[in-house]
């Protein structure tokens, strides 16, 4: 039953990123900046629906006679469509959020993995292409690659898109613009606290 909770969740954020990507709008607050990692998913997602499309129309000729089976075919069909320019829009729509004290790695509706920057204990720029589990580690590809490897002083905690729990303290993913994130984490690393210290 949980496993049909998660689904249904998933789904239902897949529309609400459509929503957003065709209004022109992204989930991030006041004061947070965005950094993409969707660069070149776009043409890779206009081919899926493409072959979507010529199958589509494959089907209904091959099925003009079986109203129903053409029906139900048709219904699955536009719900892929759907899902493919969903899971474009999500990535569109979902970025990578960098705050005043944390890191928020994203993966599309996958992934939403919040970081403190107190403990980042490296952050530095990585190109890899290909990636094996490991205990302690999260590999965030998009297009086979990651670019930026973060290090952690202490892990913290992942869930996995059916909500099983991992403790990771290495985090790789991929960002468009890897050089300006990494020198943003490290510059927002170094700024003082502003908060009050202790009383005298």
């Amino acid at each position: 039953m949980r496993t049909v909770s998660v689904l249904l969740r998933h789904e239902l954020r897949l529309l609400v990123s459509l929503w957003l990507w065709i209004t022109r709008r992204a989930q991030r607050a006041d004061g947070e900046r965005a950094f993409g990692y969707g660069r070149g998913q776009g043409a890779v997602m206009a081919a899926l629906v493409f072959v979507c499309a010529i199958e589509t129309l494959t089907m209904s000729v091959l099925l003009r006679d079986r109203p129903t089976l053409h029906g139900i075919v048709l219904a699955l069909d536009v719900y892929t469509v759907v899902f493919v320019v969903g899971m474009h829009a999500a990535f569109a729509v979902r970025p990578h959020l960098l705050a005043a004290d944390a890191l928020r790695v994203r993966r599309g509706v996958h992934v939403d993995l919040r970081i403190p920057l107190e403990q980042v204990a490296s952050a530095r720029r990585e190109l890899r292409m290909t990636h094996e589990r490991a205990d302690g580690e999260l590999n965030l590809p998009v297009g086979s690659q990651t670019t930026v490897t973060l290090e952690l002083t202490e892990p913290v905690t992942h869930f996995t898109a059916l909500g099983r729990q991992r403790q990771v303290g290495t985090v790789r993913f991929h960002a468009d613009d890897a050089d300006t994130l990494v020198a943003a984490i490290k510059q927002a690393r170094t700024v003082p606290s502003t908060s009050p210290g202790p009383p005298e």
